[in-house]
């Protein structure tokens, strides 16, 4: 069975922090905890978002593919490809009980590619007349991978002629908002649109397993749900401090007949899923993939971030741009031009005005999270399309495996 030459089988490099999975069960509920061994203070003073990366701190040991991505995007930062050097932003970790991160990037709205598609569906077809990714310069291209039968890591720098016109890329973001922020581009000539398909996931998936570093987080924006290009696209990046979904109270729903559990978060801002379990990472994969592609079937914008190295997945479904285009969304949100993608909601917040910066507070942070989030009623209704959509499915299975 071919594999994919970037994701070859590697032996587990450890690596200066815990496993973040240590959960403590109270009243049915889980309540989620990061165990984290870091020079890192979270006081709510300022740190560098290089946070005692490898090149600062000997004892940290990283995967082979974590290692040469960070010489990749450090060699581009140093060519000066990106519109900002991300360590010279100020950022910091919010006093509170949620530790949430606010970073500040004075101007990144106006420098960031424009938005070039309506928000109103999540579903729309390519359009190789707008902006897509193979526009970008070759030098923003780390690296390609693609299919092989051989049992080896391999990467590739550039488009060399040996690497299928379907293969797979990690480019540089850009305008980073955290250390070795990058784009993974599934089959990158094929000029998919931005939607989830089951492939493409289990592609995401793998990278974040390959960077085995519960720091290291991939992530996913629908159309609707704040993705500014249509073409498919996962994001990733190092920050190494746990998001607060991550450390998030939830309660678990169901456990599929593959293994894979399923729980809602029920002490958070934003309500959302979280998947864990199953016999394998593909099954794991397979069954988040088949909800969000329920989910933007049905045209419902969402939100996707895989965590602690691809073991959980959390799915954030959101309703903020049909609040804008309904002018129901607070004016005070507006015009701080917050768009909650996957990081935002997730407990990383990126800032574009100084004011903002310095008056960031868990209340307001909560506030604005709870504006872009469906309400209860919203969201029960969806879990219960969700759950039932799956135990279709989960009977179907049963039906071909009998």
């Amino acid at each position: 069975m071919p594999v994919f030459t970037l994701l070859a089988p590697l032996a587990p490099a450890p690596v200066v922090v815990a496993p973040a999975a240590s959960r403590a069960r109270q009243n049915g509920t889980t309540r989620r905890h990061f165990v984290v061994k870091t020079k890192l203070v979270m006081d709510g003073k300022n740190f560098g978002l290089s946070c005692s990366l490898g090149m600062e701190d000997d004892s940290l040991n990283l995967s082979r593919f974590l290692d040469k991505l960070f010489r990749e995007w450090e060699d581009r930062k140093a060519r000066g490809l990106f519109h900002h050097d991300i360590s010279c932003c100020e950022t910091k970790v919010l006093p509170g009980e949620r530790n949430f991160v606010a970073t500040l990037i004075e101007g990144r709205d106006q420098k960031k590619r424009p938005t070039e598609f309506g928000m109103n569906q999540v579903l729309q077809p390519f359009d190789s007349g707008k902006f897509n990714f193979t526009k970008v310069r070759p030098e923003e291209v780390i690296f390609r991978f693609c299919e092989t039968d051989k049992d080896s890591a391999q990467y590739f720098g550039g488009a060399p002629d040996t690497i299928s016109a379907s293969s797979s890329a990690i480019l540089i973001n850009v305008s980073p908002i955290g250390y070795c922020h990058v784009l993974l581009t599934p089959k990158i000539q094929d000029c998919l649109p931005q939607r989830i398909d089951e492939e493409s996931f289990l592609i995401a998936m793998y990278i974040a397993r390959e960077a085995r570093n519960p720091f290291f987080r991939v992530g996913y924006n629908s159309l609707g749900g704040f993705a500014t290009i249509n073409h498919l696209h996962f994001q990733a990046y190092y920050l190494k401090v746990p998001y607060p979904v991550e450390k998030a109270t939830t309660e678990k729903l169901t456990t599929l007949v593959n293994g894979v559990s399923i729980s809602q978060l029920v002490d958070y801002p934003v309500s959302g899923f979280v998947f864990e379990g199953g016999a394998s990472l593909e099954d794991l994969s397979d069954v988040v993939a088949k909800v969000c592609i329920f989910l933007q079937e049905n045209n419902r914008p969402f939100n996707v971030l895989i965590s602690e190295s691809g073991n959980s997945v959390f799915l954030l479904p959101q309703c903020y741009a049909e609040k804008q285009r309904l002018g129901k969304a607070s004016q005070e949100f507006l015009d701080m031009r917050i768009n909650p993608a996957i990081w935002e909601l997730s407990g990383h917040l990126v800032l574009k005005r100084k004011k903002d910066y310095d008056e960031a507070s868990e209340p307001n942070i909560c506030r604005f999270l709870v504006e872009a989030a469906l309400s209860e009623t919203e969201f029960q209704e969806l879990k219960r399309c969700v759950l039932d959509f799956l135990t279709v499915s989960d009977a179907c299975n049963l039906d071909i495996d009998s």
